[in-house]
């Protein structure tokens, strides 16, 4: 059974190559099959029944869609109350009788209620090096949820249990939209004869997985059987991005932080404009791309986690205490003197320099017990687990 933790960087690359893989990311429809195992333990429907018990998502974290449209809350929800908060709560008779008629549950950001899903996106995010969110879908039946659209991020599709039916159509007729865009109007590709054109079509089962690009329209109907999916989707860094970025630099400039000078003779409105165009396109040539990119991947979020007590109390953990590794991406440690510093979710750190070890062999290896970091390190098992300590203050590190 593949690790979560290894899903995509293992799995999905293994199956297509991780080149060829990345290559196609956001430009090409990519199939592959994992096998069963590959997926079984990414959650279950023991693991929903759970959530969605101890964690009560209401919507819109939690809805229902059926023929292309929500089904209204107050068919399968009722008004409750949480430490005197008014909330919507899931009535289980209610969602049981639009399941059986046909509605297809959708469960967001699954992977902040279940590790072994948490797991696999903070793998796909290694992998990809953009945020990834992890939706699931559950409908019994022959009906469909939504009806054809294109979706304004990157997916990747994941069949856990039973079997759904899939048309991709491929991209419209706006190439590249985006989800703050100017036209949504665009509409799907057609063959000659006027007819949906057709990219790929068939029946998932567990273990195959999709790459559906963002923009690419697709129809997506059930088969008769159960069918539970995980959608992991992820936005990738565009020009807008980039441009984005350039303009939040205009602010140390004093020529852009000047007023416009409305009221002056068009002559001086023409000289401004053309020195901050000047000024901006000096800016726009030294707007290196991967300067760029770092910046972006030292502002990577952490995923909300906890190690109490030890970022508390006094004292280090014994050589036996598993220690796993914060950042989802793994940051760069530069050496600075007698220091080493590294960049976490737009937060700077600095180390004495023997830390620097310890740092790499967390960075490659996420998670290993005190003693296996202290050998990895070439150090004392009591300096690494104090290395440890200090780490978990900062929550770089989880000690369990």
């Amino acid at each position: 059974m593949t690790d979560p933790g290894h899903l995509f960087s293992e799995g999905l690359c293994g199956a297509v190559g991780r080149e060829a893989l990345t290559a196609r990311l956001s430009e090409e429809f990519v199939f592959a099959d994992l096998g069963a195992d590959a997926v079984r333990s990414l959650v279950t429907f023991d693991d929903l029944n759970a959530l969605l018990a101890a964690c009560a998502p209401e919507p819109p974290r939690l809805r229902l869609h059926r023929d292309g449209s929500p089904v209204p809350v107050d068919r399968y929800t009722e008004a409750g109350t949480a430490s005197r908060v008014t909330r919507r709560v899931v009535r289980p008779e209610a969602l049981y009788r639009e399941l059986r008629a046909g509605a297809s549950l959708v469960l967001d950001g699954l992977d902040r209620m279940h590790p072994p899903v948490a797991a696999a996106a903070d793998d796909l995010m290694r992998l990809v090096r953009e945020r990834v969110q992890a939706n699931m879908y559950l409908i019994w039946g022959e009906s469909r949820g939504f009806d054809t659209h294109w979706d304004d991020h990157d997916t990747v599709i994941v069949q856990v249990e039973g079997t759904k039916h899939w048309q991709v159509h491929g991209p419209g007729s706006r190439p590249h939209p985006m989800k703050n865009d100017v036209d949504h109007a665009h509409t799907p590709p057609r063959d000659a004869d006027g007819e949906l054109q057709v990219v790929w079509e068939g029946v998932l089962r567990p273990g195959q997985v999709l790459h559906v690009p963002r923009g690419w329209w697709h129809t997506v109907t059930g088969t008769g059987d159960v069918s539970l999916h995980l959608t992991f989707g992820f936005t990738r860094a565009t020009g807008v991005d980039w441009a984005e970025a350039l303009v939040r630099r205009l602010f140390e400039e004093e020529a852009f932080r000047r007023d416009l000078p409305r009221f002056a003779d068009p002559d001086v409105r023409r000289k401004h404009r053309r020195e901050l165009a000047a000024r901006l396109a000096e800016l726009a040539e030294e707007a290196d791309l991967d300067a760029f990119l770092a910046e972006r991947d030292a502002r990577f979020p952490r995923r909300t986690s906890f190690s109490l007590p030890w970022p508390v109390e006094e004292g280090a953990p014994g050589p036996d205490a598993r220690v796993e590794f914060v950042p989802i991406l793994p940051p760069p440690v530069a050496r600075e003197g007698d220091r080493v510093a590294l960049s976490v979710g737009g937060r700077r750190y600095t180390f004495p320099a023997e830390v620097g070890d310890v740092l790499g062999v967390l960075a490659e290896r996420r998670s290993l017990t005190v003693a296996e970091l202290a050998g990895a390190a070439g150090t004392e098992p009591e300096r690494a687990a104090q290395v440890v300590s200090v780490l978990a203050r900062h929550h770089l590190v989880l000690i369990r």
